[in-house]
């Protein structure tokens, strides 16, 4: 089995993370509540301020390998 199938949290986290980069609503988490949900906003937080900063596109995919 794939590591990313196995971590729901990094796997959130990079999901958020490029719902914010493309500059989606915070209000498209599929998750209700918990940790997970938390990972997922937390990525999102991070993907806005990434696309604020200007880093859209292949410069944006830098956050993803380090968390």
């Amino acid at each position: 089995m794939k590591r990313q199938k196995r971590d729901l949290g990094e796997r959130a986290y990079a999901k958020g993370y490029q719902s914010g980069l493309t500059g989606k609503s915070r209000d498209n988490c599929p998750h209700i509540d918990g940790p997970i949900r938390q990972q997922w906003l937390g990525g999102w937080r991070d993907g806005r301020a990434d696309q604020w900063d200007g880093y859209t596109g292949v410069s944006g995919i830098h956050r993803l390998g380090t968390n």
